[in-house]
């Protein structure tokens, strides 16, 4: 409806101050066309909202035209933002948290606003989660405190089965990944990632936190994870399978065309991209597919079908003894 539509215009105006027409449209899912007959509506409402051209022009709101909040400080408001990850995980539950997180920031004071913006920048919610049990998060409270404030941090930290080391790093941002926290920090060795977890202690220095410029921690983050995933052992397994079964492992792993043409029955064959040789074996068993190679596995899954075909054949004869 067009009453929803101008409230969320001059929800997105508040909360960034100024926005040009095509992103504007783009938020709003809507044509250029249908922002500039918004803006004359509003602007014939007696809402105070005016266009600034030129390459860093746009639309935006009289500074003063705002409501304030009264009762929020910074410290209420810190604790609000680093809190939002803990409701994310329900897709209408985090589109309603946004919703109201957005107009939270567009009644803030422009000091509070421009300080709101800062901290979301320093953290980023990756929910699709790892496997693994319960987390330390002892830490975080220090750690969050750190990276809202932009303070310099002082770290115990242990990685794997060594011993834990201290070190001094620069807070950049925050990730939850499912109910796991990274810290992503500058160090002396360059950018690293340090799970919440293993960090045994952490102090608040008083030193300001030296930041890169143009630091992007949600780009950081999907790197990282890319760069991780591209290190992972491989197992690659050469497989005969139908079209649809095809279809499928094309979207789920890294599976390339063998050459050749389809056989009689229409299948292909593919080499797939397995983490493992149980991964592997789990599939073709699953799939009914022919294996091609390795040996091992074509081996495996042969000796799996012909136990299975035994048991299955068992158990008739057993229940023609029991009657």
């Amino acid at each position: 409806m067009k009453a929803d539509r101008l409230l969320s215009t001059l929800l997105l105006l508040q909360a960034h101050g100024r926005l040009t027409g095509r992103e504007l449209a783009r938020r709003l899912e809507v044509s250029m066309r249908t922002i500039h007959r918004d803006m004359e509506a509003l602007s014939a409402a007696g809402v105070p909202v005016f266009a600034l051209r030129g390459s860093r022009g746009g639309w935006q709101l009289d500074e003063d035209w705002r409501t304030q909040v009264p009762g929020l400080d910074e410290a209420e408001l810190r604790a609000l933002l680093m809190a939002q990850p803990r409701l994310v995980g329900d897709r209408q539950l985090a589109e309603a948290a946004e919703s109201a997180l957005g107009k939270l920031m567009a009644s803030l004071p422009a000091s509070l606003r421009e300080r709101a913006a800062s901290m979301r920048k320093r953290l980023h919610v990756d929910t699709t989660g790892w496997n693994g049990g319960s987390e330390d998060l002892s830490a975080l409270p220090v750690v969050q405190d750190a990276v809202s404030r932009d303070r310099k941090l002082e770290i115990r930290y242990r990685r794997g089965g060594a011993e834990a080391t201290a070190r001094p790093v620069d807070p950049l941002g925050l990730v939850a990944k499912g109910t796991t926290w990274y810290l992503v920090a500058d160090t002396a060795d360059g950018l690293r990632t340090f799970r919440v977890s293993r960090i045994e202690q952490a102090r608040l220095l008083d030193a300001p936190s030296a930041r890169p410029p143009d630091f992007d921690l949600a780009e950081y983050w999907r790197s990282s994870l890319q760069r991780l995933r591209d290190g992972w052992p491989r197992y690659e397994a050469t497989l005969r399978v139908e079209p649809g079964v095809a279809d499928q492992l094309r979207r789920w792993r890294t599976a390339r065309p063998e050459l050749g043409e389809p056989d009689a029955a229409g299948r292909v064959t593919l080499k797939v991209q397995f983490d493992d040789e149980e991964q592997a074996r789990f599939i073709a068993l699953g799939s009914r597919a022919d294996v091609i190679g390795p040996a091992a596995l074509r081996e495996r899954v042969h000796a799996d079908r012909v136990a299975g075909a035994r048991a299955a054949d068992a158990v008739p004869a057993a229940a023609g003894e029991r009657r």
